[in-house]
């Protein structure tokens, strides 16, 4: 009889919802408050870099526009200048345009070299955010899940091991995007200072 009676309790207790378990166990409910918090803190942090990268590709295409149009201008006036002066006086000045193309080419090659650079380094701190919020989203899914048979020091010490021990095994490659654009801005200023040399000197 005794144990029959004592099952029903066994059996209630069971049946309570995790969620409920954890209301009423204050280290579980702290440290789930706390997930939730730090959740919401990584949401923020990913849309504000998210913003940051969209910026930072805006004014790398910015840069692109500017190098294109800075030298078609230098041609098309050099161009209307050597017509009107068909004279050869031009040819032996044509050092002066060609060294303002090579300065502002050099410039522009370095900006966009450095904004690459800078939308790299925050996509890398993205993924490391997000990596984050993954290991934190499933954490929180366990104790949701498990309640007061969820295992504080076994969970927290997994999630901070994974956090440490998380190394980016990527290949290392000798070349990336980044070198082929400001190889072809190169190769472009090379040939618009030959454009230059031909349009003064012809």
């Amino acid at each position: 009889m005794a144990d029959q009676s004592t099952n029903p309790l066994i059996m209630d207790a069971k049946s309570v919802h995790p969620l409920h378990q954890i209301a009423e166990t204050p280290t579980h409910r702290l440290l789930l408050k706390q997930w939730l918090k730090e959740e919401e803190l990584i949401l923020n942090r990913i849309s504000l870099k998210e913003t940051q990268i969209d910026g930072v590709r805006r004014e790398i295409t910015q840069l692109y526009c500017f190098f294109f149009i800075f030298h078609s201008t230098l041609l098309i006036l050099l161009f209307n200048n050597s017509s009107s002066n068909p004279n050869g006086s031009a040819c032996h000045r044509s050092w002066i345009p060609s060294l303002c193309s090579l300065l502002c080419s050099l410039g522009l090659i370095w900006a966009v070299r450095y904004k690459t650079d800078v939308e790299s380094h925050m996509e890398k701190l993205l993924e490391r955010e997000k990596e984050d919020g993954k290991l934190l989203g499933k954490c929180v899914e366990e104790l949701k899940k498990k309640g007061v048979e969820f295992d504080l020091l076994k969970e927290v010490d997994a999630l901070r091991r994974a956090k440490s021990l998380r190394v980016e095994a990527k290949a290392v490659r000798k070349w990336s995007a980044r070198d082929f654009v400001t190889f072809f801005f190169f190769t472009v200023s090379c040939l618009v200072l030959g454009l230059v040399r031909v349009i003064l000197c012809n």
